[in-house]
């Protein structure tokens, strides 16, 4: 691994800011770190576990100075649904495997695809995320009891309306002090983390006036013991790994997602630039050897990130301080962490959904009532109805289709005459009429991309246009930026048919990309280099040296300033050959 950057101009004041964010940001993630390992459906230390190792690999391998790593909401509901269907040992055997995967795509340079997964895509997720997550605490905000746990969201709140008469009114006074802490905190004492105080306060308040009347992290899961877990290695056969590949690759994917968009932050935050497939090898070989202590899959979190930042870090130094500050509070403190209330989590939990919910983005993007709008509902319903698997590939496919319908939709094909009233003759089409209309040159300016999904239009077009077989046919290309194979085909069919009726083809202005292609597939040499000009007045000037003069003879259609000479030459010759 290269460090170059990463510790440049690095210093004592620098080593000091480092560990005040470390220190800082380990504290929120403590909470942070327990509230989605319960939500993901395994026991809170796992969280704690997760948020020291991958915490901590995560600073020293990956990409950013800046990147705090450990558990986070996106993951929740795949989590869980791996820990519903194939339980506890197979989510760290989907997560070693997850962290292959994502290794994999840094040596791969992979890093730079995952940012073309279109904003409606992330954005849809994202805020579906945010629902399970949030309608997922309704249930310890409201300390009900004999709740079954569903993985899709219409059985959860099926439950919850089932077992409503449950309703604990000691933990809904437990979730709404910690609440009002969170949201007092930070306009009383802006420095102090608002999740931490609000843990603590109701902590205590529920200790000391609601013992035994509120579930805790300790009657729920059992003790959180003072120290790591030892290496355990899974029992990794092929028959356990194949259902996991599915489960694996999305975490992998979101795991990748996640961590690009948080370096992404960062670079804006701080104006400094990150290395996508470093930071990629990075959270893979957090999320192999975490794991095997134990931990969930994790990935860069962008709000811990920020506030990394906010609080004045320096170096990837800063991260591995968070992980050590939470190692430290687990070893001294893990006894008392028993007795937080699962009330107390819920709210922490409610506005971190509430936060990554993208509310804004996703209403300004329902607001154009474009085909992104159709690919951000339809992505946040899948992931809302039936899972985060389904809404990425369902929400990627539409995308793509409509994308394509869109760029086919822009291509034109215009057949274009020279206009004597614009400056340098410049050619339109409404200079092309039933009487002004050359019958031996033909036209036409190509717009917009010539690739499989407008490819057979442009043929079309063109054949149908042409149908009196001209000897010339003129195809205007600089406005077109890429061509395919398929689009190749296809201006291979014009090509061949024009050919077939003893014509030729000229081309004008075309840009290297699509000149590449047909240099490779040999459709070059079948036009002829001599046919490709750089300027259509070049392309035009040619043409009227081949012109046939006799069928310019007597020719009313003057399409060209220089027809009327053409027309004469053609009569003169005619006599003379009488």
């Amino acid at each position: 691994m290269k460090w170059t950057g990463r510790f440049e101009g690095y210093n004592m004041e620098s080593f000091q800011k480092d560990c005040i964010s470390g220190l800082i940001v380990g504290i929120i993630a403590i909470p942070l770190g327990m509230a989605f390992a319960i939500a993901s459906g395994v026991d809170p230390k796992y969280g704690i576990y997760t948020t020291i190792i991958a915490g901590i690999l995560i600073s020293l391998f990956g990409g950013s100075r800046y990147q705090i790593g450990g558990p986070t909401g996106a993951f929740v509901p795949i989590l869980f649904a791996i820990v519903m269907q194939f339980g506890y040992e197979n989510l760290l055997i989907a997560g070693f495997m997850a962290g292959v995967m994502l290794v994999l795509m840094g040596v791969l340079r992979l890093g730079v695809l995952i940012k073309f997964i279109p904003r409606p895509v992330t954005i849809g997720f994202t805020a579906g995320i945010a629902v399970i997550i949030f309608s997922g605490q309704i249930v310890n905000f409201l300390g009900l009891r004999d709740i079954e746990k569903h993985e899709d969201f219409l059985s959860n709140m099926q439950e919850i309306v089932m077992h409503i008469s449950t309703l604990n009114l000691y933990s809904v006074s437990t979730a709404l002090i910690c609440l009002g802490m969170i949201l007092l905190t930070p306009r009383l004492f802006p420095k102090i983390p608002g999740s931490l105080v609000g843990l603590v306060v109701s902590s205590v308040v529920a200790a000391l006036l609601l013992e035994g009347n509120v579930a805790t992290i300790g009657s729920t899961f059992g003790p959180i013991p003072s120290a790591l877990p030892g290496f355990h290695f899974p029992d990794m056969t092929w028959e356990r790994m194949e259902p996991l590949l599915g489960p694996a690759f999305v975490i992998a994917m979101l795991g990748g997602i996640e961590s690009l968009l948080s370096a992404v932050v960062a670079d804006g935050m701080t104006g400094s630039r990150h290395n996508s497939n470093r930071e990629l090898i990075g959270q893979g070989i957090a999320n192999m050897i975490t794991p095997l202590f134990g931990g969930i899959p994790a990935t860069g979190a962008i709000a811990r990130t920020a506030t990394n930042i906010k609080n004045g870090a320096r170096s990837p130094l800063s991260g591995i301080i968070h992980g050590i500050t939470v190692f430290l509070v687990l070893i001294l403190l893990a006894p008392y962490a028993s007795h937080i209330p699962l009330a107390s989590m819920a709210p922490i939990l409610m506005l971190v959904a509430w936060n990554m919910s993208e509310r804004k983005e996703f209403a300004h993007i329902l607001k154009t009532k474009t085909s992104d709008s159709a690919v951000l509902l339809l992505t946040f319903l899948l992931t809302v109805f039936t899972d985060l698997t389904t809404a990425v590939e369902v929400g990627l496919i539409l995308a793509v289709i409509l994308f394509v319908k869109q760029m086919s939709d822009i291509l034109t094909v215009a057949k274009v005459l020279p206009d004597p009233a614009v400056k340098h003759e410049k050619v339109t089409p409404h200079r092309v009429t039933e009487g002004r209309d050359c019958p031996q040159l033909s036209i036409f300016t190509v717009e917009g991309a010539l690739f499989f999904g407008a490819a057979a239009m442009f043929e079309q077009s063109i054949m149908s246009t042409i149908g009196y077989r001209p000897h010339m046919l003129l195809l205007r290309m600089s406005r077109v930026p890429f061509m395919d194979t398929t689009g190749e085909a296809n201006l291979a069919h014009v090509i061949e048919d024009v050919h077939q009726h003893g014509g030729i083809v000229l081309i004008s202005g075309i840009q290297p990309q699509p000149k590449e292609v047909l240099q490779r597939t040999g459709l070059y040499e079948t036009i002829g280099s001599k046919h490709f000009f750089d300027s259509t007045g070049e392309a035009i000037n040619f043409a009227l040296t081949q012109m046939d003069l006799t069928t310019c003879a007597g020719c009313r259609h003057f399409a060209f300033r220089e027809c009327t000479a053409l027309s004469d030459q053609g009569t003169q010759s005619a006599q003379q050959q009488s």
